[in-house]
């Protein structure tokens, strides 16, 4: 049953019988009651004086009785100012739980909805490793995928991989300069971070060369240009742009070790994709579009032979598409991109970005373009901007090897759990096996709830203690939680498979059941909305609900066999939603902690 729009239909009715007006449920405004007045939940009584005629506590009072005296959902109401506050009935919610237990996978959308969104995230360049910037990256991409499906839309999970272009070739340079052959066999070291070494190693000789020339008279600009080693990346990428075999087969072998360290990573995480598109072949149909929208006057072309796009109607300075020299730019491959995609998939309802909201402009700038060029799915294009992740020694930068390595990251998080686990103790029963399973499980999914608890749009700031405290908005604070319910199970045998509708409830299951019941539309906001924080801070609130009423009464222990099957249904369910909440996010719940 869902209690609003039975409510709904009340309420018009007793508008109809009280004041001889008939309204629709769009002028019916229902919202939870606030936690310092009695009730569960609120009708809005302010637009409907037009109707009545009369003050707003007159008008509630006279609402609020026709209901309690006419409507099996209402048992008792208060009026506060505008604000009529509504007491429902044990049975109603008891009927509306007994609903939950007999909904296969309640909360999740099982109706197709015929629409398919095409989800990038990751999108890693091929010159470094990833990093903590990449973390909340990847974790909000896959868990807005995960949502989208749960919503019943088909989902395309996909990356672009960053493999060409200048910051590519100076890692390559660098290595074919000062690496002496080495490899990631002979280095011990993964592939992405071998070759991220290198990337760092051409930024610091760039910077001596750069202070050599200024030295000797240049000044900053010019030193920046005529540096030896940025010429000769410069040189390397038109070579790589004209497959010069020996230039191409080095970029190929040091992009395979960089994807097998990829993959590793990936695998860490706990993380998959549908698809991959690499820059290196889109970025010529994107030169190919380029030459298309000369023709046809979409771009034009200074007299330098550099091709521009003109943006005036939009408000936005003329955006630069092709160089001079005939190479692209990011905006090129990315406009290559989009249009390979719809047709790959060209049945998308939506192509979602995940990028961070330095690249605000970028995005706005490409979807103006994919109209200009006559695109009409641009208009389903969308940017899911989020935050940096900040900390508190300052920015990341890969080029001066500054950055938090994502491998390292988690693997001390990890390692923090288990430190962490060992001091409490409760893990004697289990096999060495499955207690390594048991820190990989705390520390991987404090993390991922840590960066998905935050708005997207919000920067934030990291701290790896304590995203797997045990107390407060936490992953680890909601696995416990899990793990506990999944103990009181584990004393349960013959359960029924739903619960009496005659028994007195207690506020603290009342309101639990209340929240089990906005599940569904809590996972609806997350899809449309495309954030998993309102997953995360609806389970938080769950699990503090749960433990109120876990200290709060007698679950196993009740005499009452009838409040007792409910108490442990009402504990399975809890523990169902949090295992569904928490896989949306990508964070898997243990047995026992």
């Amino acid at each position: 049953m869902n209690i609003e729009e039975a409510l709904i239909k009340d309420s018009i009715k007793s508008i109809a019988e009280l004041f001889g007006a008939e309204v629709t449920a769009n002028q019916l405004q229902f919202q939870k009651t606030k936690k310092e007045f009695d009730g569960n939940i609120t009708l809005v009584v302010f637009p409907l004086l037009k109707i009545t005629k009369k003050n707003p506590e007159l008008s509630g009072q006279e609402i609020g009785n026709w209901l309690k005296n006419n409507s099996t959902l209402v048992n008792d109401f208060n009026v506060v100012k505008g604000f009529l506050n509504l007491v429902l009935s044990n049975a109603i919610w008891l009927e509306s739980f007994n609903a939950v237990l007999k909904t296969d996978d309640f909360g999740f959308n099982s109706v197709p909805s015929g629409k398919t969104y095409m989800v990038e995230y990751s999108s890693p360049n091929t010159n470094k490793p990833l990093h903590l910037g990449h973390l909340r990256n990847i974790f909000l991409g896959y868990s807005v995928a995960e949502i989208l499906k749960a919503n019943g839309h088909k989902v395309v999970k996909t990356q672009i991989i960053n493999d060409r272009g200048i910051h590519i070739c100076k890692s390559m340079l660098a290595w074919q300069k000062f690496g002496n052959g080495e490899t990631p066999d002979s280095s011990g070291l993964k592939g992405d971070h071998l070759i991220g070494k290198y990337y760092v190693k051409f930024d610091q000789v760039y910077k001596e060369q750069i202070a050599e020339l200024i030295s000797n008279g240049k000044s900053q600009e010019e030193a920046e240009k005529e540096a030896p080693i940025i010429l000769e990346a410069r040189e390397m990428l038109l070579q790589w742009e004209a497959k010069d075999p020996t230039v191409y087969s080095l970029w190929k072998t040091m992009n395979d070790w960089v994807y097998e360290g990829f993959n590793a990573t990936y695998k860490t995480m706990n993380v998959d994709f549908d698809t991959l598109y690499y820059e290196s072949d889109t970025y010529i149909y994107g030169k190919d579009i380029v030459e298309e929208g000369l023709k046809k006057g979409s771009f034009y072309q200074k007299e330098d032979g550099s091709v521009w796009c003109d943006l005036s109607s939009d408000k936005m300075d003329d955006k630069l598409v092709l160089r001079a020299d005939g190479t692209s730019v990011y905006m090129t491959q990315d406009i290559g991109t989009a249009i390979e995609r719809f047709k790959d998939y060209p049945d998308l309802s939506g192509l979602i970005y995940t990028v961070g909201n330095e690249q605000n402009h970028h995005f706005k700038v490409l979807f103006s373009i994919l109209r200009k060029l006559g695109y009409s799915w641009a208009e389903e294009c969308y940017h899911l901007s989020y935050g940096m992740v900040e900390l508190p020694e300052g920015k990341m930068k890969s080029r001066e090897g500054t950055v938090v390595d994502a491998d390292d990251l988690m693997s001390s998080i990890v390692n923090d759990a288990k430190e962490m686990t060992q001091e409490r103790g409760h893990i004697d029963s289990l096999s060495e096996t499955e207690r390594e399973t048991l820190y990989s499980t705390i520390g991987l999914g404090g993390l991922k709830y840590y960066l998905l608890k935050v708005d997207p749009k919000s920067k934030m700031m990291f701290d790896p203690k304590e995203s797997i405290d045990l107390n407060g908005n936490t992953g680890p604070f909601i696995q416990y939680t899990y793990a506990r319910i999944k103990s009181v199970m584990r004393n349960c045998e013959n359960l029924p498979l739903i619960c009496d509708n005659n028994m007195d409830l207690q506020e603290i299951e009342i309101e639990i059941i209340q929240h089990i019941l906005d599940f569904p539309s809590v996972i609806n906001k997350a899809g449309s909305d495309f954030t998993p924080a309102v997953i995360a801070n609806y389970s938080y609130e769950l699990v503090k609900l749960y433990n109120s009423f876990y200290q709060s009464v007698s679950i196993l222990k009740e005499e009452n066999q009838n409040l007792q099957d409910f108490r442990i249904l009402l504990s399975k369910s809890v523990g169902e939603i949090i295992e569904k909440g928490m896989k949306l996010l990508g964070v898997n719940v243990p047995e026992r902690m």
